[in-house]
């Protein structure tokens, strides 16, 4: 009996052999989670996951846990350096540079209001290499019904170059159809440069969408991702939120519509209701600067021709506008959009108005709204009532009870679904483009917004965002108290997710 029992015991070996190899993946997994001061709950989750999990763990972890690798090590953070390192040089040695040194010069301004001017001021140390720029012309482009028609005209209306960049192409029919224009114009000699993100268009990747249409040599296409496991590049959750157009380096479509059918409207569907804009002036040579990162970045294309004359074209000015470009994401611009929107937030004397399709934010946004209402700011948040991710839907209802408490009024919008972002203080400054109010935002994507000193556009976009809340519903703080104790643990549950929402 005692020699079947010594049969059927576990192998030695090998259970000391797995225990040590989990011990040591839980190991490295806790110094790096320690490396960097994080939220207490998401490294007691990361723990928690990585000890639970042997060797799954710790693999989830690595893809999905790291939302910043050491600058110094960061090839994003290097290539960005390097490019702008052979933009100083040009401009220095006042070469193709030379024009966009110029309008930059000529049209830096400064706020008209002392509070947008203590906000700029902050700004421009966080990003002393985004400038403050007046003399642009924004506007508004409600849903895919009113941003492709003037798209695919200015594509079909464009000289010499193409930079499109967005978060999803599909495969579809909106999607084959700018592609095909595109490679048109490349066909007549229009030099287009494509960059999607390899993890929001993989539908379009493996159907074969780009190689089908990728027939001329003036279009180029780029998928960007951060894993390359040769490069010891594992970043699956970082990834390229930006969605813009530039055509000709004189008018920019910038915003959070994608390439996607579900963006236009149909005999059966009305479109995803999101905000672009489209944008002249000044501050257009910064976006296509920031496309130009991006792409030196994926693709190592020569500086020499990236930074030529023909994309920095002199620019007059063409609105009333004062805009600055903010550009964040995790490398030496971590969380930069936040600390914007914290200051704006505080910042406000009278109003507050956020749309956003996604509401997971930090705890000190939670704070700035909650103490914003405190004293009496007017403070509305604009969300969907069907979210099309449920999960970040019910993480986002986790916080009404702390935010409807303080005096913060929540209206869900009915179908369809909002996807548009911004944010409006006082009716005289606004933050558009990608950054929704939650982590992946916040601190693992790359996002580029505008932030806009004019109460002109202000109020205009203030219109827009009220024609919202009357779609809406709005939530009341003694009703949401009696909702089931079951819709209380999900919400909670769904919360403790906030690290990769």
């Amino acid at each position: 009996m005692e020699s079947d029992l010594l049969r059927s015991a576990p192998e030695p070996a090998w259970l000391v052999f797995g225990s040590l190899m989990h011990f040591t993946a839980f190991a490295f997994t806790a110094l790096h989670c320690l490396r960097r001061r994080r939220e207490p709950a998401a490294t007691v989750l990361w723990l928690w996951v990585a000890w639970a999990f042997p060797v799954i763990g710790p693999m989830i972890y690595l893809a999905f846990g790291i939302d910043r690798v050491p600058d110094k090590g960061f090839h994003k953070n290097v290539k960005d350096q390097q490019l702008l390192a052979e933009r100083k040089a040009r401009e220095d040695a006042k070469l193709s540079l030379s024009y966009w040194r110029g309008v930059r010069e000529a049209l830096a301004t400064e706020p008209p209001k002392e509070f947008q001017k203590t906000i700029d001021k902050a700004i421009n140390t966080l990003l002393p290499d985004y400038p403050l720029l007046g003399g642009n012309d924004i506007k508004t482009l409600l849903s895919g019904d009113e941003f492709y028609p003037r798209l695919m005209d200015a594509i079909e209306n464009a000289k010499h170059h193409i930079h499109l960049q967005s978060f999803i192409i599909s495969d579809d029919i909106i999607g084959t159809k700018i592609m095909l224009l595109l490679n048109k114009k490349a066909r007549h000699g229009v030099k287009v440069r494509l960059l999607y993100d390899k993890f929001g268009s993989a539908r379009a990747l493996f159907t074969g969408l780009f190689r089908r249409v990728d027939s001329s040599e003036n279009l180029s296409i780029s998928g960007w991702s951060q894993v390359n496991p040769l490069k010891r590049r594992f970043q699956v959750n970082l990834r390229n939120h930006r969605k813009c157009a530039i055509i000709d380096g004189q008018t920019a479509f910038f915003g959070g519509i994608n390439i996607h059918d579900e963006n236009e409207s149909s005999e059966t569907k009305e479109p995803i209701r999101d905000y672009h804009f489209e944008i002249r002036g000044p501050v257009v040579q910064e976006l296509q600067y920031s496309f130009m990162r991006d792409w030196y970045y994926s693709t190592d294309e020569d500086p020499e021709i990236l930074l030529q004359e023909n994309h920095f074209p002199k620019l007059s000015a063409a609105g009333n506008s004062s805009v600055r470009l903010v550009n964040s994401g995790p490398t030496s611009e971590m969380e930069a959009i936040a600390d914007v929107f914290f200051m704006m937030i505080n910042a406000a004397q009278e109003e507050v108005l956020i749309v956003t399709p996604y509401f997971v934010p930090t705890r000190d946004l939670m704070r700035a709204l909650r103490t914003s209402a405190l004293r009496g700011v007017n403070v509305r948040l604009v969300v969907p009532k069907k979210n099309n991710h449920f999960y970040a839907g019910l993480a986002g209802r986790a916080l009404y009870q702390e935010l409807l408490d303080s005096g913060v009024r929540i209206y869900e919008r009915h179908p369809p679904f909002i996807h548009a972002k911004a944010l409006i203080i006082d009716a005289s400054t606004s933050v558009i483009g990608t950054s929704n109010f939650d982590n992946r935002s916040l601190r693992l994507n790359y996002e580029s917004n505008l932030v806009v000193y004019d109460d002109v556009f202000s109020n205009r976009l203030k219109k827009t965002v009220l024609e919202d809340i009357v779609q809406s519903t709005e939530i009341r703080a003694a009703d949401w108290r009696r909702r089931p104790a079951w819709k209380k643990t999900a919400e909670n549950l769904a919360y403790l997710m906030m690290p990769v929402l």
